[in-house]
């Protein structure tokens, strides 16, 4: 298992593992974001195939998970979580003071991975999601007064 910045030749397969994982999924298109200069894209690869990912969009002190997705076949073994250490890793290189994220009411298993890094539900978003519609925490993360 290895993590990686995502490129350009991952674009496929996260692509496909969006729609394994969301009911709304984002397009390869979309995901191009990822590798563009405002944000950061990371894959967990597995013998060469993607079996997670994760993305952040930055702002000048701060930054926003857009998505932390695990194949099916691949959860609970941790590739979740090496993903989402990767991205805080690469927030606090870039002097992040914040990181924040959505999470489904419902999925809890997601909350208590964010939950265990340090993240603390700050708010929530009515009607957030579609597909079907369902609120939504918003979890932060300070960086400033977390310890590795």
């Amino acid at each position: 298992m290895r993590v990686e910045k995502l490129t350009a030749a991952h674009l496929c397969e996260v692509a496909e593992l969006e729609k394994a994982c969301f009911a709304d999924p984002w397009s390869e298109k979309a995901l191009e974001l990822l590798i563009s200069d405002g944000a950061y894209g990371a894959v967990c690869l597995v013998d060469g195939r993607v079996v997670a990912y994760g993305g952040v969009l930055w702002a000048p002190d701060e930054g926003q998970i857009t998505n932390i997705a695990t194949h099916p076949a691949a959860r609970r073994q941790g590739f979740g979580a090496v993903v989402l250490e990767h991205l805080i890793d690469v927030a606090r290189s870039r002097a992040c003071e914040q990181l924040s994220l959505e999470a489904r009411v419902s999925n809890l298993p997601a909350i208590a991975l964010y939950e265990r890094y340090g993240f603390l539900r700050m708010g929530l978003r009515r009607g957030f999601y579609k597909h079907p519609t369902e609120d939504a925490y918003v979890m932060c993360l300070q960086l400033c007064n977390t310890k590795k």
